[in-house]
């Protein structure tokens, strides 16, 4: 649980910090203004699925040299999220988002699941072995 817990604040944290660096390149969240809690949310929520996404990979140690799954189901949920939520409605890009060719979703948070979800998988490792050793 303690491993858990580790992945998600640290996943917290990255996606906090991503969510505020790439909040301009929105043009707005369900037609209104994006702010600090509605970063602060989409930050939870990130932290909540890449928590649920790693937890396989700390259960079953047929896992261990397959981490890189990490980043591929990453980038499948994240183009999905963002399909559905540029058909919904739900935000919108400006002008600056880097538009992904063929699949027409922005750059920044198609890969912002995978890669800050094997980020902070491989955070949590390192950070469990420098406590270890610090005592």
């Amino acid at each position: 649980m303690k491993r858990v817990f580790l992945i998600f604040a640290v996943a917290f944290l990255l996606n906090l910090a991503w969510e505020n660096a790439h909040a301009a390149l929105y043009d707005n969240y369900m037609g209104g203004e994006i702010t600090e809690f509605i970063l602060a949310r989409a930050a939870v929520a990130d932290a909540t699925f890449i928590s649920f996404l790693t937890a396989p990979f700390l259960i079953w140690s047929k896992l261990k040299r397959q981490e890189w799954l990490i980043v591929a189901m990453g980038l499948v949920v994240a183009i999905g999220l963002e399909w559905w939520a540029l058909e919904t409605g739900r935000w919108a890009y400006n002008e600056h988002m880097p538009i992904v060719p063929y699949l027409q979703v922005g750059l920044t948070p198609t890969i912002q699941l995978g890669l800050l979800g094997y980020v902070s998988f491989k955070a949590q490792k390192k950070l469990l072995v420098s406590g270890k050793t610090d005592r």
